[in-house]
């Protein structure tokens, strides 16, 4: 039996399998019934390995034995087998923020804590700075940096990017709209559907209109940048690139040179859709 590599893949990935249980899944869910010798000549995985691997199938919910001479396996539903897995990954996943919860209270993240306070004492300046790839990992970042602003933070992107960042930071938006923090957002607002989540924000933050700059930047307390490298619109998000910079000089001449910028830009309500 030939398998496209994709799709062993895919399975791979959507299911938490190795490669060598992928292959004797697919095998086995090829011939419905099997012995762990015919599974491991189909699917072209040691012998050696066959028993260990529909052991391991078998304990995921995947396989189920039949008792009897020689042992054979019999492939579970396919649909009972996604549902098998959902439960498994919730499971999982509550247990694992369960554990992160309880490490609060422990002497352990103190003393992470006090490790990460002594060691930036020894940190350079020119150190506070890193490329962060994919655009998962660069609104990751950019939620820290709102979420631990206290004075100041201004935004400018683009017309999906705004879309994409109201999603994402509008829980830290409310919350420092409590704190008084000043919150300024830029991006060009062109079209009805922008303008709706314009004028949602705009309850937590001051939102303008501009159509003559082009960029994708967050400043925060007039020390902390993170500004994206390309264009969004030319970008997988998985190759998605920003750079963040921890440096009040720069930052300040930066955010300097928006709130020239943002005199010029059109307040939400002098939009015209």
């Amino acid at each position: 039996m030939i398998v496209k590599e994709d799709f062993l893949n895919k399975l791979r990935q959507y299911f938490g399998l190795n490669l060598y249980e992928a292959k004797i899944w697919t095998a086995l869910l090829s011939r419905g019934v099997s012995t762990a010798g015919e599974l491991s000549d189909i699917g072209n995985v040691p012998r050696s390995r066959a028993y260990d691997i529909l052991e391991s199938l078998e304990k995921k919910g995947f396989v189920t034995m039949k008792l009897g001479k020689p042992i054979k396996y019999l492939a579970v539903e396919p649909k009972e087998v996604v549902e098998r897995v959902k439960k498994l990954v919730r499971e999982n996943a509550e247990e694992n923020v369960k554990q992160l919860e309880d490490l609060k209270s422990t002497d352990t993240l103190k003393e992470i804590e006090l490790l990460h306070s002594k060691g930036i004492e020894f940190v350079e300046p020119t150190d506070l700075s890193g490329a962060v790839r994919g655009r998962h990992n660069l609104y990751a970042h950019l939620e820290l940096m709102v979420r631990n602003a206290e004075k100041s933070v201004s935004l400018m992107t683009t017309s999906k990017g705004l879309l994409r960042k109201v999603d994402a930071l509008k829980p830290q938006f409310i919350r420092l709209k409590k704190k008084g923090v000043d919150i300024k957002i830029s991006a060009p607002i062109n079209d009805k559907e922008t303008f709706d989540i314009a004028k949602d924000i705009s309850k937590f933050a001051d939102v303008r209109s501009t159509d003559k700059l082009n960029a994708r930047f967050c400043i925060v307390d007039n020390k902390d940048i993170v500004f994206m490298v390309m264009n969004d619109e030319e970008v997988h998000p998985s190759y998605d690139i920003g750079v963040w910079v921890n440096t009040p000089f720069f930052a300040g001449a930066l955010q300097n040179l928006f709130d020239l910028a943002w005199k010029d830009m059109k307040p939400l309500d002098k939009v015209k859709i």
